[in-house]
């Protein structure tokens, strides 16, 4: 099994100023074939740098795999870097010159003196053509079988060098017979912590198939990963940790890989024969719209109804006009009224009600910048409301209260076996 350490360079990817999707790509392509990604760096545009950081890779890993830095402007350094970390003189490879000399032909375009700089390349490396774009990539061998690969930095060249040129070669040095297979389990309303402390056993004893944690917003995702020669193989390892996991997670469990919170919600509800709906304030159709993404969702879902005006909140959802003036349009009050309201008016089984403060400004200490109240309405008439605080600008808590709306779905219909549709 090759080991790796991908390195990407550019001083605009530590300014910030470019966001490196390439070691991502990278790293997905090189494990769908049974590589080992050892860490992934940025660099400078700075050759010193850059040469110790090639170093220190080469001591811990088979090779190194760079993009960018292969331009013909001054800051273009990677393979002079590269030439010193492999020892390896740069020298001029005439058939890549040619190659460069007859793009710009094609384009009707003279080619300027220093677009010759993209043709030294590392003595005896094994050059990576290019036909998408000027610069040639290369691998670079030192004496001892180290490696360097080198691509360029732009997306659409680096890609199909990838996976036409480097992965072949990469296949053919290492003998790569496995790959690395994934299975990821969604999970929803349940901490990262919480969720920790049911698995740490296998997290510890697993070494293939070994799993992963990842926490974005109120999920957490459970990655398996198996070394295996085929996806069958693979599916026979992962199979029985997935049934553990999913038995230790228990409900806060809804799904596999491509699935989503709404598209699991969805098939719950049409599953019970019953159909649902939204009604928003301050989410202001983020619910509904991550619903009707779930093809075939019109069989339960019937609609949203948006109320971010009290008279809206009054005339389309019957809140009544002295419950705002009493306890206000974010209360649990309205939230109730609201989710009821979009049950009576959708003609719906299941309803749930959105209204908070999502900021920046209209908060009281009473009532915080980042405060929503939830209602969900459900067949047997009863109302279950929760009151939650979120963090983050306004965009955050829209987008987290949405994503929690979901979660409040999620969990009513768990417990929902016993109660009969309308």
């Amino acid at each position: 099994m090759a080991s790796v350490e991908i390195v990407t360079v550019g001083t605009e990817i530590l300014l910030g100023h470019l966001v490196d999707t390439n070691s991502v790509h990278i790293a997905k392509q090189l494990a769908d074939h049974g590589v080992d990604v050892f860490a992934k760096h940025s660099v400078g545009d700075n050759a010193d740098r850059l040469f110790a950081m090639l170093e220190g890779v080469l001591e811990r890993a088979d090779g190194a795999i760079c993009t960018g830095g292969l331009g013909s402007t001054v800051d273009d350094l990677t393979k002079d870097a590269v030439g010193r970390a492999v020892g390896r003189p740069l020298v001029l490879h005439e058939p890549s010159l040619r190659a460069m000399e007859e793009r710009f032909r094609q384009f009707g375009r003279v080619m300027a003196e220093n677009n010759k700089r993209q043709a030294y390349l590392p003595e005896g490396c094994v050059v990576l053509p290019n036909p998408h774009g000027t610069a040639p990539g290369f691998v670079a061998l030192r004496d001892d079988g180290k490696f360097v690969a080198c691509m360029p930095g732009v997306p659409r060249e680096m890609k199909p060098m990838l996976a036409e040129r480097l992965i072949p070669w990469l296949e053919q040095r290492f003998a790569l017979r496995s790959a690395i297979y994934t299975k990821t389990l969604h999970t929803v309303g349940i901490g990262e912590s919480d969720l920790d402390r049911r698995v740490e056993d296998l997290f510890r004893s697993l070494e293939n198939p070994k799993i992963a944690m990842l926490a974005h917003g109120f999920r957490v995702d459970v990655k398996i990963m198996a070394k295996a020669q085929s996806r069958v193989e693979a599916d026979a390892m992962i199979a029985p940790v997935a049934e553990e996991l999913r038995r230790r997670i228990g409900t806060h469990y809804f799904g596999d890989d491509e699935t989503t919170l709404a598209g699991a919600i969805v098939a719950q509800v049409i599953a019970r024969g019953w159909t649902f709906g939204t009604a928003e304030s301050c989410t202001g159709g983020a619910i509904a719209d991550k619903i009707v993404a779930v093809p075939g969702a019109s069989a339960a879902f019937r609609g949203s109804i948006v109320a971010y005006a009290n008279d809206v909140k009054t005339s389309l959802l019957d809140v009544s006009e002295t419950t705002l003036e009493t306890v206000g349009a974010v209360s649990e009050e309205t939230a109730i009224a609201m989710a009821r309201g979009a049950r009576s008016r959708l003609g719906v089984d299941l309803a749930i009600a959105t209204t908070g403060i999502a900021g920046p400004e209209g908060g009281t200490a009473e009532k915080p910048v980042g405060l929503v109240w939830f209602a969900i309405a459900s067949p047997d008439g009863e109302v279950e409301t929760r009151r939650m605080t979120f963090p983050g600008d306004r965009a955050d808590v829209r987008d987290r209260a949405s994503i929690a709306a979901l979660s409040l779905l999620w969990h009513r219909l768990q417990a929902a076996d016993a109660i009969p549709a309308r």
